[in-house]
């Protein structure tokens, strides 16, 4: 199939695979002369030199035999005479599918130049919402958001300045406001960050990336896709002047993962701890060649008035966010549950073309970020933002163990309001199965494992998740079934059902709770009457391949202490305090003046002893039970 090459003349026009020449140069005085000899074209006349503009794009062809690259400008001056009249007017380079040049042709005359198969074309309507793109039916007016703010009070700023040696697990497990609302690094100095120098441009990016690489551009005025740009493109439209620029764009969505800018960028270190997709995601399926969710370095390059308008990150992710070049504005509502229902009515409709902090119960906060600073975005906040001045930002998105109650709500909200696919993070309820599945296999061990009680609030919401979708397979439509099943990871787990009931179970364990109840949890007594199976009544495994760990030996002990008279408060049957009292109760603080009682103790010990793989464990549980009796 024929290669074409789109390149851009503002560095040098240069032919494919030469040696590349930079050039900064932004007016026509301060380029480098160059003659096209230089562009290494066969084809290439002094007419059709002398026709060339310098400062478009050029769009170059490779023979298919000779591998010899030309200018289209000097290759498409006719259309083959074999084509009808019909696909003479379709002639262009994106049209070719096979391409000879004259020499070629001449010596084989049997080629021919094929073009591509036209793409079939629908006449059914459709309606595509980009998830960024979230004022459907407003004015093309890239100023009407910035009037609207004109009126607007906002509540004082006053979210927590942290040092970025400060920003670690252990700030999350001490502090329970930690990742609960925004936070501010003005220096990126201890974050463990790598980001690119200073001097860092989008001519870079496009070097780095690739100029012919696709990129989604926003149209601000109507917060929707821009079709066909690739990031040379977008390189020439950011060296325009402010006032050259025709409309306002916005790029918030280019992930770099596995370029070369990608290679110039490192999250912070509490993300890259944090991030379920770094740290549960098998690195054999990660890469090249394979399918897994790359949302962890994206560069954002917004220009001078450009705004996104409300919105929260995929299923509720958290985000870190670094302003490398220029500034940005953000505008906060906290995550309350009306104030998530008044987004999601909010969300799609009519109801866009007006100011959602005017729906909301809670005031708007508005903060400047300035070059140098990092911000975390905890789950679920909703923000809008706006760039004062082009800049350049890098971010990412990541879940994490210590939201995912947040996160399946803000996921039930775009489903609600029926967030194209395209638009939700990807590979998310595969990337649950991991998780559980690493989980569950943490908390099988014989030490067990220990989470702090947010994280084991977060585990059990994500077990819930995982049943819910197994009671899809075992209930659901055919359909149904198929997309779930699609989502679990077979190399790792084998009884989605047995997963996700004894995740579940080991979580609610770990969190003092034994019931596990779930449907055939609830039986009749023999009288009609429904009541729920105590656990300790059904000692069957409740999970395929379930064994508890049976004890070598054990070995109980029951001794009688003597008796002793205190003097303490009788429980008078109507005093509802007296459960609280005596579970707090000691002979220390006696009541004086209450009535004598004789307590009679007795204690039991069970001493019970089994191998491990580390040699031996001894376990001696000691119950002192107390009988009192009053005169």
């Amino acid at each position: 199939m024929a290669r074409a090459k789109r390149r851009s003349n503002r560095s040098t026009a240069q032919a494919p695979g030469a040696s590349p020449v930079s050039s900064r140069a932004s007016t026509p005085e301060q380029q480098p002369a160059v003659s096209h000899a230089a562009d290494s074209c066969p084809g290439c006349t002094t007419e059709s030199s002398a026709s060339f503009n310098q400062f478009e794009k050029e769009n170059w062809i490779r023979c298919d035999v000779c591998k010899t690259w030309y200018h289209w400008r000097c290759a498409s001056t006719e259309p083959p005479s074999f084509l009808s009249e019909d696909e003479k007017k379709d002639y262009t380079i994106d049209r070719i599918d096979k391409w000879y040049c004259k020499p070629c042709l001449e010596k084989e005359p049997s080629r021919t130049i094929t073009l591509k198969a036209p793409a079939r074309k629908s006449d059914r309507k459709r309606n595509y919402q980009d998830y960024a793109s979230l004022n459907l039916g407003l004015a093309s007016d890239p100023n009407r958001w910035l009037r609207m703010l004109e009126n607007k009070t906002f509540e004082p700023e006053n979210f927590k300045r942290m040092h970025g040696s400060d920003v670690t697990v252990e700030w999350l497990e001490e502090d329970e406001d930690a990742m609960t609302e925004p936070i501010l690094v003005e220096k990126p100095d201890g974050l463990g960050m790598k980001m690119p120098p200073n001097d860092f441009t989008v001519e870079d990016v496009a070097e780095l990336v690739g100029e012919e690489v696709p990129v989604e551009v926003i149209d601000v005025a109507s917060q929707s896709a821009s079709p066909g740009w690739n990031l040379g493109k977008w390189a020439d439209y950011i060296e325009l002047e402010p006032e050259a620029r025709e409309k306002i764009y916005n790029v918030i969505s280019l992930e770099v993962t596995g370029t070369k800018v990608g290679d110039l960028v490192l999250p912070p270190k509490l993300v890259r701890d944090l991030d379920w997709v770094e740290n549960f995601w098998p690195g054999t399926r990660k890469g090249k060649g394979h399918a897994y969710p790359k949302v962890q370095l994206y560069c954002l390059m917004g220009v001078g008035s450009a705004w996104t308008d409300w919105h929260v990150d995929f299923a509720g992710s958290s985000v870190y966010y670094h302003v490398l070049r220029g500034s940005k504005v953000f505008y906060f509502i906290k995550p309350t549950p009306a104030n998530l229902a008044a987004y999601e009515r909010w969300s799609g409709t009519e109801l866009q073309s007006s100011w959602l902090g005017d729906m909301v119960d809670s005031e708007v906060t508005k903060i400047v970020l300035t070059e140098g600073n990092t911000m975390i975005i905890p789950s679920g906040w909703i923000h809008a933002v706006y760039t004062p001045v082009d800049t350049i930002v890098f971010g990412g998105n990541f879940l994490h163990s210590y939201s995912m109650p947040m996160q399946l709500k803000i996921r039930k909200i775009e489903m609600a309001t029926q967030v194209p696919r395209k638009f939700r993070f990807p590979l998310f309820s595969k990337l649950c199965w991991y998780v559980g599945d690493k989980y569950l296999r943490d908390l099988k061990t014989p030490a067990g494992a220990s989470y702090p009680s947010r994280v084991l609030t977060s585990l059990l919401a994500l077990a819930d998740f995982l049943v819910s979708e197994v009671r899809i397979l075992e209930r659901g439509s055919d359909q149904a079934k198929k997309e779930v099943k699609e989502q679990i990871p077979a190399d790792r787990v084998k009884d989605p059902a047995a997963v996700a009931r004894e995740l579940r179970w080991r979580v609610r364990l770990a969190a003092g709770n034994a019931s596990d109840d779930e449907g055939s949890a609830v039986k009749t007594n023999g009288t009609g009457v429904k009541r729920k199976r105590a656990l300790e009544d059904d000692h069957r495994p409740r999970f395929k391949n379930f064994r508890p760990r049976q004890w070598d030996n054990t070995v109980e002990n029951a001794e009688v202490g003597a008796s002793r008279v205190v003097k303490a408060h009788r429980p008078a049957e109507d005093d509802g305090t007296w459960k609280e009292r005596w579970v707090e109760w000691t002979d220390g603080v006696a009541d004086q003046d209450g009535a004598e009682a004789e307590v009679k103790s007795r204690t039991e010990t069970l001493v019970r002893v089994r191998r491990t793989g580390d040699g031996l464990e001894r376990q001696r549980v000691e119950r002192v039970i107390e009988s009192w009796v009053w005169h």
